[in-house]
């Protein structure tokens, strides 16, 4: 099979894996290589800062040992197979590179033979990429759960970031769709790696603090920097940091459950993102697997759910219904809360606390700031707030500033419901750009 065929299989393939993306790591061009993590050029991927980056997604082969239910590439299934060899997989990175395709290169496999002869397949790409041919640009890597911790370590030296997929919430909803997995064994991956990225801290730290100090016009090099041009080497290990990603929509369990793993999962293994990937039904799929693909919708609202974790302080258990333990699929995950919990508001912009004036529905990160410094000099109203691109028709009924603003009063939680519900129309390209920078969509 010529390399183009394998390209085509390989890259179909790798398109349901959606813990893809490229933010949080710096590294800088080689003097004598080629690449970075931080230039233009075909986009797919967004940074936090708003920087679209190119990545090659593939997998190094879709051949599997393990039969789950829910993967197009299980043991069972009558796909197309292909296979890279190592050399294949370095050409068509520095080819794409070249070529200004690519800024990176995100790699997964089927497991093979082994859990290490695969992680020693896939880790040898980036080996090649980053000291024979130099490549200094973006390296993602998937760390097979069970892999030695001899692989993990060497998985994590060459690329930028790493995920081992938890795939399901509970041991449960494995069993169900892939029996030959544990969470355990993920588990056990994932705190390989949280324990190697803090000794990579400690290192960086330890170099700092012992680098030579520097006069005030040469403040620009950085301590660590100072420490490795005197001959001293910090250990780097991804960077990045780790991700996982989990499937909807496969069984039926509910979101509370979801949003409760990845919880558990951001404070005690550090993870950078989890990902949610909306089950796709597959042709000859196993008998007890849905038929139909679940609302995309719902993998909307689990991203939303996730981000008011991370950034706005809310819990997993306050998100969803008690009733039903899903978000609302009707209202976002923050309007839906202020609409169970109409006791908490009105919320007065001019007094209330930052973490108050984050779980008001309308108002974003950067509204939150912007309110804290202004009212230090003033007294907000209505329409200060719309000067503040503050999402007036929806925080409105859940806030009061200096002109009291009486429909925070007036309107019941029923009529709430009613008054918020989403209006069926698509947004103009000048609409979801204003909603995207204020943090509201």
């Amino acid at each position: 099979m010529d390399v183009k065929r394998k390209l085509e299989i390989l890259a179909d393939a790798a398109k349901y894996d959606a813990s893809c993306a490229s933010s949080g790591s710096r590294r800088k061009r080689d003097a004598q290589g080629m690449g970075n993590t931080e230039g233009m050029g075909i986009c797919h991927s967004y940074t936090p800062d708003g920087r679209c980056v190119s990545l090659l997604k593939i997998l190094f082969t879709n051949f599997c040992i393990y039969d789950c239910r829910f993967c197009i590439n299980r043991l069972s299934s009558d796909t197309p197979r292909a296979k890279f060899s190592v050399e294949e997989v370095v050409w068509l990175t520095m080819e794409f590179y070249r070529r200004n395709y690519i800024e990176g290169l995100f790699l997964s496999s089927g497991i093979i033979q082994s859990v290490d002869y695969t992680m020693e397949q896939i880790t040898e790409v980036a080996r090649r990429l980053r000291e024979e041919h130099r490549f200094g640009g973006y390296i993602h890597l998937k760390v097979v759960p069970g892999a030695s911790d001899e692989m993990i370590e060497r998985a994590g030296l060459y690329a930028d970031r790493v995920s081992a997929n938890i795939e399901m919430p509970t041991q449960s909803d494995l069993d169900r769709v892939a029996t030959a997995k544990k969470i355990t064994t993920v588990l056990d991956s994932m705190t390989d790696i949280r324990e190697k990225l803090d000794e990579s801290k400690e290192s960086r730290k330890s170099l700092e603090k012992a680098a030579p100090s520097t006069p005030p016009a040469a403040k620009t090099i950085s301590p660590w920097v100072a420490a490795q041009s005197a001959g001293k080497k910090a250990k780097i290990f991804a960077p990045a940091g780790q991700t996982t990603q989990m499937i909807v929509g496969a069984t039926p369990t509910p979101d509370a459950v979801l949003l409760n793993r990845s919880q558990n999962l951001y404070k005690g293994y550090g993870l950078r993102r989890v990902y949610y990937s909306a089950y796709s039904p597959i042709p000859n799929a196993d008998a007890s697997m849905p038929v139909e693909r679940p609302a995309l919708v719902r993998e909307n609202r689990l991203y939303q759910a996730d981000w008011l974790m991370r950034f706005y302080g809310f819990r997993a258990e306050e998100l969803t219904d008690d009733c039903t333990s899903n978000l609302s699929l009707e209202f976002d995950p923050k309007t839906s809360w202020a609409i169970r919990n109409r006791a908490f508001f009105p919320v007065d912009v001019n007094k209330a606390s930052r973490e108050a004036l984050l779980r008001i529905p309308g108002i974003g990160v950067r509204n939150v700031e912007r309110i804290l410094q202004v009212r230090r000099f003033r007294k907000l109203t209505l329409n200060d707030l719309r000067k503040l691109r503050v999402s007036i028709p929806k925080a409105r009924f859940f806030i009061t500033t200096a002109d009291h603003n009486p429909d925070a009063y007036r309107i019941d939680r029923e009529n709430l419901t009613s008054v918020l519900k989403p209006r069926e129309r698509q947004l103009s390209l000048f609409e979801d750009r204003v909603l995207a920078k204020t943090g509201e969509l």
